[in-house]
């Protein structure tokens, strides 16, 4: 490995968010992962869920618009919402689910400055009713268009690029590195 690969690392690894999670449920299409994957690791979320079942673990994710995206991130599965939001809850993080109902916030009224997961569900269905329920509360995207809802890929990189935006304002980007970025920068090392 050469030096300037070494440091490269090491100055992504100081942006990385161990607070700030996103959760996938039930989404079907590879591309989608893939797309959503690529903007946490844009945004430096490192962690990301992915609920569904057993079946769908052997999926191809990561193989196709963000091929290696994947291979930096630390992607956690899960069969049920119920225990994937406990292990999220075990970690302090408050958890909101994009969800089209009345009651819902913007996502523009969100404090992402504290322990975050967001929750996106699959293309047809969205969120589950139990991950809905299970989550603090649900948040929808503003529109004015006739088509109420986004792309889940697209959904997930408009919010977590707000998540971005109030992080940086706050500084969150700018904080020294922790145990966290050490753990991963042998990881990465081995890669």
């Amino acid at each position: 490995m050469t030096p300037e690969r070494e440091l490269r690392f090491r100055n992504v690894l100081q942006k990385r968010q161990e607070d700030l999670a996103v959760v996938l449920e039930n989404v079907w299409d590879p591309h989608n992962v893939s797309a959503v994957l690529r903007s946490c690791d844009a945004v430096g979320i490192q962690d990301v869920y992915i609920i569904s079942p057993r079946e769908k673990r052997e999926s191809k994710i990561g193989k196709k618009s963000s091929a290696s995206a994947g291979k930096w991130l630390t992607i956690h599965h899960f069969n049920e919402a119920a225990i994937c939001f406990e292990i999220l809850r075990a970690r302090n993080f408050k958890i909101y689910s994009t969800k089209l109902e009345p009651g819902a916030m913007s996502l523009y009224d969100i404090n992402f400055n504290q322990p975050m997961a967001l929750v996106f569900g699959n293309e047809k269905e969205g969120v589950s009713p139990t991950a809905s329920a299970l989550s603090d509360g649900n948040f929808i995207i503003p529109q004015v268009g006739m088509i109420q809802s986004l792309n889940i890929s697209v959904a997930c990189a408009v919010s977590v690029y707000e998540a971005y935006r109030q992080r940086s304002i706050a500084g969150y980007y700018e904080r020294p590195a922790t145990s966290f970025a050490d753990q991963l920068l042998s990881e990465w090392l081995k890669k």
